[in-house]
């Protein structure tokens, strides 16, 4: 609790930045949510497979940090990951940016409404710059917490949300009002504005400056960034094949009209808000699980995996309760009632988050089993699970029931629950097989 906590409240922050630009989108109508529900889901896509593959330096300064080891080896191993880890974003976002920039080419071919479309291009062409300066504190997150030091980025992140929120406002709503662009061009300059702010903070700690994590950044290290692809590919395509899910979901979701997309987007955030709990959890069991097995600790290895899930499994479980009992409480944070098309979103809406809190307790359960598997550092089956369950079973049921059952929208959602609830009993399945014995 003491490592999850910050890390979770880390989450909520940086989800805030979604959430309030979708906050400050449904102040503006219900095209604009829709296009930044385009934009923003083809982002995620690929930022997320992007988080992924850095995600694996984490359980590597995690499992250097458990196997006790002290000194310039200890301190050159941590600088050596961060370093690489840094390297593999800036790496990551030259190739992914060009890709964002042309957004509205990419989505043209599905035939959406062509307004929506424009709109989700201008929106992306300043959102792609959030690429570069994301990834990097990423990397520096996942370091700072596998060191159990997530108070730096806590703060950096809680002092971001209402710098992102009046940037926001003032770009969008102005002068010099710039509408959707704006809520976009106020992401960007937060995130590298919380960069920086993070670089100084370690550089100032005096405990952190000993590692020197930003000595040398110039030079290339083949050896460890091979070791964090290695590790980190099979996450990163996990991630993404969950993304993809969403993805091809928000693009589905589209061919159904503007009011379902936008119910949609809004259903989407409240899910992914109460996400970033079970992600917190996931994350802290990645730290622990990760110096238990460099300490050789079997029996803290187990328990650590084991009280995590619990926890996740518990939240969630009253989330979705929350969702069941005042969906119109919810949905109302992420849609102003007297917006343009609001009344007509509403009721789609909640038919949609009645799906959402079935779905919410089985995505709880295998976030959390993921971070204790990347604690061990097993990856590749658990991105194999992530394929099938997603893509083998959520996709085609999804489409079954949305086309051929007749469901619409709501057949989507089914989909996604039947898809999260296959990967969560399998990764729970796998924890505890290679848990009880202790070997990857």
């Amino acid at each position: 609790m003491r490592l999850s906590a910050p890390l979770v409240l880390i989450n909520l922050a940086q989800h805030g930045l979604v959430a309030s630009n979708a906050v400050l989108l449904g102040r503006l109508g219900a095209e604009p949510v829709a296009a930044g529900a385009l934009a923003t889901s083809l982002y995620l896509l690929l930022f997320i497979g992007g988080i992924g593959l850095t995600s694996a330096v984490a359980p590597l300064v995690a499992e250097a940090a458990g196997g006790g080891r002290a000194g310039d080896e200890g301190e050159g191993e941590v600088r050596r990951t961060v370093r690489a880890g840094l390297w593999l974003g800036g790496l990551l976002g030259a190739v992914l940016m060009p890709l964002l920039w042309h957004t509205e080419a990419l989505l043209a071919p599905l035939g959406l409404d062509p307004a929506v479309l424009r709109e989700a291009g201008a929106y992306m062409r300043v959102l792609q710059w959030w690429m570069l300066p994301a990834l990097a504190f990423m990397v520096l997150k996942g370091a700072l917490a596998a060191l159990q030091r997530p108070g730096p980025p806590l703060t950096v992140s809680l002092a971001a949300l209402p710098l992102n929120i009046a940037l926001g406002a003032f770009f969008a709503f102005g002068p010099p009002t710039l509408g959707i662009v704006g809520v976009a061009l106020g992401t960007v300059i937060t995130e590298f504005l919380a960069l920086a702010a993070l670089v100084i903070v370690i550089g100032r700690d005096r405990t952190l400056r000993r590692h020197r994590m930003f000595a040398r950044l110039w030079q290339f290290d083949g050896e460890k960034l091979g070791r964090i692809v290695r590790v980190g590919a099979p996450m990163g395509v996990a991630g993404v094949a969950e993304a993809g899910l969403f993805e091809a979901a928000t693009v589905a979701m589209g061919t159904f009209g503007t009011v379902p997309l936008a119910a949609h987007a809004v259903t989407l955030q409240i899910a992914a808000t109460c996400f970033m709990v079970p992600n917190g959890i996931g994350q802290a069991a990645t730290v622990r699980v990760g110096r238990a097995l460099g300490a050789g600790d079997a029996a803290g290895l187990r328990r650590a995996g084991a009280v995590a899930i619990g926890l996740g499994l518990a939240f969630m479980l009253a989330c979705a309760a929350l969702q069941l009992a005042v969906p119109r409480t919810l949905i109302g944070l992420f849609l102003d009632a007297d917006a343009p098309g609001a009344a007509a979103v509403m009721p789609v809406a909640v038919g949609f988050l009645a799906f959402s809190a079935l779905f919410a307790v089985s995505d709880g359960v295998q976030s959390v089993a993921l971070g204790a598997l990347r604690g061990l550092q097993d990856t590749t089956v658990p991105m194999v699970i992530a394929l099938t369950g997603y893509w083998g079973i959520g996709v085609p049921l999804g489409a079954a029931l949305a086309w051929g059952a007749g469901w619409g929208g709501q057949g989507i959602w089914a989909g996604f629950c039947a898809g999260l609830l296959a990967v969560s009993i399998l990764l729970v399945a796998r924890w505890l097989r290679l848990s009880a014995h202790h070997r990857v």
